[in-house]
């Protein structure tokens, strides 16, 4: 019973002092003579307290500007290499000019230890579906049509980076569409950690629109 009076109690102070906020300039002598507890041990003044709370605000507004500022370069960063990525692909004229250009900018951008473009015509993609060996350990991949990331068996591993390939790594898998050919811009790294399932796929995505593009625009010139 005395907790729920003791709380009350301290309700109704906190009430008037919020509502009353002039109370402290007509008793200054009570600013020096309050002391709050400290997590550290001791006392300060309700002053020094008040100037520490707002200390410590300031510090978590300059820790959040500080990563605001960071990820507006970052972005910015990548915008200018996606420009670049976007300029070089336009100038290719052929799959393995595409992939010779993507080894070069992911090895970089990622620090990967391989990049390969696997595609594959329909008829190979049927085939794969009665398989259990080769595009077939892809099969959740390819019909989620998204982008992923995580740690590879040694089967997996051997299928995408071939021997470039370790007894274990990870890697980022990007769907390829055309309307003809279906496939995967694979970037791998021997560390299991490397690529792993929390980070962040949007720009593997929008990687992922821009191959798919150039590749269908290269076909079409092809075309009689």
């Amino acid at each position: 019973m005395s907790s729920n009076i003791d709380r009350e109690f301290e309700q109704q102070i906190c009430d008037y002092l919020l509502y009353h906020p002039s109370f402290f300039l007509r008793h200054t002598d009570i600013l020096n003579d309050l002391r709050v507890p400290h997590k550290t041990g001791g006392a300060v003044s309700l002053l020094e307290h008040k100037i520490r709370m707002l200390q410590d605000k300031a510090e978590a507004y300059q820790k959040q500007l500080q990563e605001l500022l960071t990820v507006a370069r970052d972005n910015e960063q990548l915008n200018q290499r996606l420009h670049r990525l976007t300029l070089n692909l336009i100038e290719a004229e052929s799959r393995e000019d595409v992939l010779a250009i993507l080894q070069d900018e992911l090895r970089e951008r990622f620090n990967a230890d391989a990049v390969e473009l696997k595609l594959f015509s329909t008829r190979e993609l049927e085939e794969a579906r009665v398989s259990e060996s080769g595009l077939a350990l892809f099969r959740t991949f390819m019909d989620s049509d998204k982008p992923t990331c995580g740690p590879l068996k040694a089967d997996k591993l051997k299928t995408l980076f071939g021997d470039q390939a370790g007894e274990e790594g990870s890697a980022a898998l990007i769907p390829i569409r055309t309307s003809d050919l279906s496939g995967i811009l694979a970037i791998g790294s021997q560390d299991r950690e490397r690529f792993h399932s929390g980070k962040s796929v949007d720009f593997l995505v929008r990687l992922g629109e821009l191959v798919s593009l150039s590749l269908q625009a290269m076909d079409s010139r092809k075309k009689p």
